[in-house]
């Protein structure tokens, strides 16, 4: 999908009031374009998981704007008036666990949330094996979460954020539990798709194993992004 990815201008983020406040993002300017994939990196504690928690739509952020794709979505307040709407067409999420839900085969788990869209269900499983056989994983289509390594769960819950196609995908420490041959697949899976899609992708890391790979990089210190390049390394 075209358009503007991500862009982030003056976003501060304060929890508590008077004495008590924590200033946890300060005056984040943040830009990711549509195809690109950024790595964002900081200590414990540095505003990590509070700026991609107000991207996501999951928390209010105290001030700022949040372009993602083509639409405003916060300008000194929410601009969407369906939160969850957003979260579901416009978002991508991929985390550190899967978090697949083990009742249902791997086609149904990715072929969820375009039908929870109103996609009919033949529409919604042709889209699902289509990326299915792009992450080399069709082959377990009709598996339950519990039969798949590791590995696979990555591929196929990568798969359930990029199958709505949306604009934007957050990925909170994808390759944590990942050997490095696993870990540099992850991302070159990533990177592949964001391509293919156009989507832009941020990636929350520690993982030493990737942090190279990254042409730009962000790093977020006291709630404050500090943007430089990163070395490109192909993987």
């Amino acid at each position: 999908m075209a358009g503007q990815g991500i862009h982030i201008e003056g976003l501060s983020k304060r929890y508590g009031s008077g004495d008590t406040a924590v200033l946890a993002l300060k005056d984040v300017n943040m830009h990711v374009a549509p195809g690109e994939v950024v790595g964002l990196i900081g200590p414990s504690g540095s505003g990590k998981s509070t700026l991609l928690k107000c991207l996501g739509a999951v928390i209010d952020p105290t001030t700022g704007r949040m372009t993602l794709g083509d639409e405003v979505i916060f300008d000194g307040g929410w601009k969407v008036r369906d939160l969850r709407a957003l979260r579901r067409d416009k978002i991508g999420f991929v985390f550190q666990a899967p978090y697949l839900i083990p009742f249902l085969d791997v086609t149904d788990n990715v072929a969820l949330l375009p039908m929870l869209a109103g996609m009919s269900n033949g529409q919604a499983r042709e889209r699902a094996m289509a990326l299915l056989t792009a992450l080399d994983v069709r082959h377990r289509a009709q598996a339950m979460p519990a039969q798949l390594s590791g590995g696979e769960q990555q591929r196929v819950a990568i798969a359930r954020g990029l199958v709505n196609r949306p604009p934007v995908i957050l990925a909170d420490e994808p390759t944590a539990p990942l050997d490095s041959e696993r870990a540099l697949a992850v991302v070159r899976i990533l990177d592949e798709m964001a391509r293919q899609y156009q989507t832009a992708i941020i990636v929350v890391t520690h993982d030493e194993k990737i942090i190279p790979t990254f042409k730009r990089i962000y790093h977020i210190r006291d709630g404050v992004t500090h943007e430089e390049a990163g070395e490109g390394r192909r993987f």
